[in-house]
Parts: C-alpha cells; sequence; structure tokens
C-alpha cells in the first residue's frame, strides 16, 4: 500500500498593505511542484487589500489591528495566540509595518522571514530609496533575512540588486526593486520549505554548509 505523502509546510503570511509580495507567494504556490502551502494571512489593519487578495484565492484571513491596544506587548501576545491557533511552519513578513517586540521574535526565532527593499546592511528601516539616491548610489536593490531582534539586522538570505538610473525618483527605484521582490521573496521561501536552509546562532546554513555571503539573484 502506498504511503500518503508528506503533509506541505504551513506557510503563514503577516501584511500591512496592498500585498503585492503576497500575490507572487500565491502565484508560486500554485505551482504543482511548490513545496509549501499558505494556509493563513493575518494583518494588522482590517482595510488592508491583501486581505482581499487572500480571500480570492481561499485562504483564511484574520486582523489583530494594533489601535486595539494599549501597548506593543499587548499586540503582540494578541498576534502570536493568533499564530499559535494556525501552528505555521513557517511566518513571512509581507509589508507587515509593525516594529515586533524581543519576546516575539525569540518565540518564532528561525522560521521567521522578512523582505527589506534595500541591500542590507545598507538603509535599515524606511525610506530606502530615497536614502539610495541621495547617497549617489549606483546598485540598490532588495534583501531577505531571518528576522532576529535587531531591526532590519538578522542573517542575509539572498540578495537581488538593481541598477540606480540617473533620472530614477523613489517611486520609479521603488518599481525596479518591486520586480525583484516577487521574484526572489518565492526562491527563498521555496529553500526554506525544502529544509535547504535554517538559521544558527548567528548564521545561515545553506544545503548543510555555513552560508558566507547572501545568495544574489542572477541579473537574467
Amino acid at each position: 500500500m502506498k504511503a500518503d505523502p508528506a503533509p506541505l509546510p504551513k506557510i503563514l503570511v503577516l501584511v500591512s498593505g496592498s500585498g503585492t509580495n503576497l500575490q507572487a507567494l500565491i502565484d508560486a504556490g500554485r505551482e504543482r511542484d511548490f513545496p509549501g502551502q499558505i494556509t493563513a494571512v493575518g494583518s494588522n489593519r482590517p482595510g488592508a487589500f491583501a486581505l482581499e487578495r487572500a480571500a480570492q484565492a481561499n485562504i483564511e484571513t484574520f486582523v489583530v489591528d494594533h489601535k486595539g491596544f494599549d501597548s506593543r506587548e499587548e499586540f503582540d501576545a494578541a498576534l502570536m495566540a493568533e499564530i499559535r491557533r494556525h501552528n505555521p511552519d513557517l511566518i513571512v513578513l509581507a509589508g507587515f509595518m509593525r516594529i515586533l517586540t524581543t519576546d516575539f521574535v525569540r518565540t518564532f526565532r528561525g522560521k521567521m522571514l522578512n523582505i527589506h527593499p534595500s541591500l542590507l546592511p545598507k538603509y535599515t528601516g524606511l525610506n530606502t530609496h530615497q536614502r539610495a539616491i541621495e547617497a549617489g548610489d549606483d546598485i540598490h536593490g532588495v534583501s531577505v533575512h531571518f528576522v532576529t531582534e535587531e531591526l532590519d539586522g538578522g542573517p542575509v538570505i539572498a540578495q537581488a540588486e538593481v541598477q540606480v538610473a540617473p533620472d530614477d525618483t523613489p517611486e520609479s527605484l521603488a518599481e525596479k526593486v518591486q520586480e525583484k521582490e516577487h521574484i526572489l521573496y518565492p526562491i527563498v521561501i521555496r529553500w526554506f520549505c525544502e529544509g535547504r536552509i535554517q538559521l544558527g546562532s548567528d548564521y545561515i546554513l545553506f544545503d548543510g554548509d555555513i552560508l558566507k555571503a547572501p545568495m544574489r539573484l542572477p541579473d537574467n
């Protein structure tokens, strides 16, 4: 008798906005060989369009509205309880605009990924495209990293670069970077679900070896 296939790793995505990266993940998940399944999408904003994207894909959604809590700790506790109810194997931050508490991050250490619109460690935080232009950078890009206690400071798994043109604006540069985000994030999530990447104490194991530098998305 043929054994049933092992269940796919469960992915929970946290969002705050329109959800373009979520849509890229939903589209990737429709591929027959994708090794994970998005089982829930949560938001801190009831009106986030990303929730509509999830509903259209028949993915369960939930909202933990940060405005209903007096402290960051109370919000994180409520969010943590909701996440535990879904029991995901991986938590994906996709435009989730909340700074998470140390306790929250430690609870899910090694199973939470974030995507950030810069070539980390450059330009942590906000307004990364404007800052890259003001600095006169020729190259900008996007990073996918494990989430740790340091804001945008967790070990970087992979990056993709874009050229900064002389006439680029923050808006045009954001469009270039977003195109790379939609390619890179599904690739890294695939690696995680396949068991190819793990977080060590302060390093990443990729196929069992310490990752010396972030993986790079080819230009083509």
